[in-house]
């Protein structure tokens, strides 16, 4: 085997490793009832969005995005 075949081989085993911790702790994450670690910023990674409304509280006095205030007309 050539020096290269083995960084190859040493990166495969890596990006397994890593892979497995990435799911261990997800799975002990979950069996705690913590919510899920965020994963490594992988491309094929699924973000999870709570069906529970949003706190209502987080909206007051903002701008209606092109809209303007609320309370004042548009020109």
């Amino acid at each position: 085997m050539s020096v290269q075949d083995d960084l190859a081989a040493v990166k495969r085993r890596l990006q397994d490793l890593e892979h497995t911790v990435d799911e261990l702790e997800r799975r002990v994450g979950a069996e705690r009832g913590a919510p899920p670690a965020p994963t490594s910023g992988r491309a094929d990674s699924m973000v999870t969005i709570p069906d529970a409304p949003y706190d209502a509280g987080k909206w007051t006095d903002v701008d209606d995005e092109g809209l303007g205030a609320r309370d004042r007309h548009a020109p």
